[in-house]
């Protein structure tokens, strides 16, 4: 004959497993799907970093080499690697093939490289892609200046990689080997965890 105690502890039992499976469910389901890349933080992408309390993207609305306006939120549905560069910016100007590559590489309906300008004028940026072969990359320039102070970017090159909803992924705060299987490893890693 079942006792009440028996049964209450048959009960007891039955909840935790049942908490314990669907804690296990639950918690499973996005491992490795989401969270922070910093395991890519190695080889030619070693400066690339996470931050906790990252800026939101800009909102600016930038001027295209067509004088039309585009912003950062055009790109929503797509990982983005947004680059701020400048002609006068000589490790910014080393960078740019290697950006280049990576756009060849990857580039596509998942991802994109997002040239950003600062020179004074677009036209000094349009003479450079266009003597550097560099028509993959998109001629965009922030005519406010204003990009590197919301972006908390202190100096040139800033490389900023947005997934598919405009939230910061993590940063390279210096030039980087863009066209390095390490860069590529990072890159489709982030691909795979965009929403």
């Amino acid at each position: 004959m079942k006792t009440p105690l028996g049964i209450a502890i048959f009960g007891m039992a039955a909840i935790l497993v049942v908490g314990f499976v669907w804690v296990s469910l639950v918690s499973g389901t996005n491992r490795g799907e989401t969270g922070p890349l910093d395991s890519y933080s190695r080889g030619e992408m070693r400066a690339f970093v996470t931050i906790d309390d990252a800026p939101a993207q800009p909102e600016i609305a930038y001027v295209d080499g067509e004088g039309g306006e585009v912003r950062l939120s055009d790109y929503r549905g797509q990982v983005i690697l947004v680059n701020y560069w400048a002609t006068w910016c000589g490790p910014c100007v080393e960078e740019m093939p290697a950006l280049s590559d990576l756009q060849s590489e990857l580039g596509g309906d998942d991802f994109q490289v997002v040239t950003v300008t600062l020179d004074r004028s677009i036209d000094d940026a349009r003479d450079f892609l266009t003597r550097m072969e560099l028509d993959n990359l998109p001629l965009i320039h922030d005519s406010t200046f204003s990009s590197p102070s919301q972006v908390r970017a202190i100096g040139l090159p800033k490389s900023i990689l947005y997934d598919g909803l405009g939230r910061e992924i993590g940063r390279v705060p210096a030039p980087a080997e863009w066209n390095s299987e390490d860069a590529y490893t990072l890159i489709r890693a982030a691909i795979r965890r965009n929403i």
